[in-house]
């Protein structure tokens, strides 16, 4: 599957226009999605979402200009389908992942079936209605940005994103790490669109979208702000 550059995100856009939609995607629709709506002031909206038809709404009423969603949104080059047994468990993403010394989950384990094949469906119906769409995953931002992963407690995630300059995060009732994790896959989305990520893996194959090292020092600094760019080597 051949992977492009999301349309959309061009130099012209204005910064006061940037909205990007990040998903914390559920493998099922029983268990709960993270959605947020983050804006280049880094004003977070969270909410938690269920059903594919909820999600494919509160997105298309956000008139994103990224969709940046955590899971994987492609398979392995050479196997044929999600539950193909003999073709290969990793993309070049997922081994550049590894070669950086980041833990993640091969698509082909367990439930990250279910997973995959729920996010593949929605990053085909997001292009369709012509949103552009980015895999990420916030777990490895985390670890390049500084960030504790969930892990460490929802708590201590919620505090080191405040402290990255985050908004909208102020301790409530229900707040969980599905929301939060869904701040980090949006916060990765707008500092791409300000030219502080970088897209890794084949883009024949699927592309994963990261954050650069140092770019939430270099966005407080105010390096990299102004108009999103698509400076990237590699874009979806």
């Amino acid at each position: 599957m051949e992977t492009r550059r999301p349309s959309g995100t061009s130099a012209s856009v204005k910064s006061r226009d940037t909205v990007v939609v990040g998903l914390d995607l559920a493998g099922s629709p029983h268990r709960t999605t993270g959605f947020c709506v983050l804006d280049h002031r880094l004003e977070a909206r969270t909410l938690a979402v269920h059903s594919d038809s909820e999600i494919i709404r509160r997105t298309v009423e956000a008139e994103p200009v990224l969709v940046s969603i955590d899971a994987p949104l492609s398979l392995p080059r050479g196997r044929r389908t999600i539950d193909d047994r003999n073709g290969p468990h990793f993309r070049q993403c997922d081994l550049e992942l590894r070669r950086r010394g980041i833990r993640f989950f091969p698509v082909t384990l367990g439930p990250m079936r279910m997973l995959t094949s729920r996010g593949i469906r929605l990053r085909q119906e997001f292009e369709r209605r012509g949103l552009p769409v980015a895999e990420s995953y916030p777990g490895a931002a985390q670890d390049i940005l500084g960030i504790a992963r969930k892990a460490h407690g929802v708590e201590a995630l919620r505090r080191a994103l405040a402290r990255q300059g985050l908004r909208g995060l102020a301790p409530r009732r229900g707040l969980g790490h599905d929301e939060l994790d869904a701040v980090t896959s949006a916060l990765v989305g707008v500092l791409w669109l300000l030219g502080r990520g970088e897209f890794i893996g084949d883009p024949t194959e699927g592309l994963m979208l990261l954050p650069l090292r140092g770019a939430m020092e270099q966005l407080r600094s105010g390096g990299g702000r102004g108009a999103p760019t698509t400076r990237s080597k590699r874009g979806r």
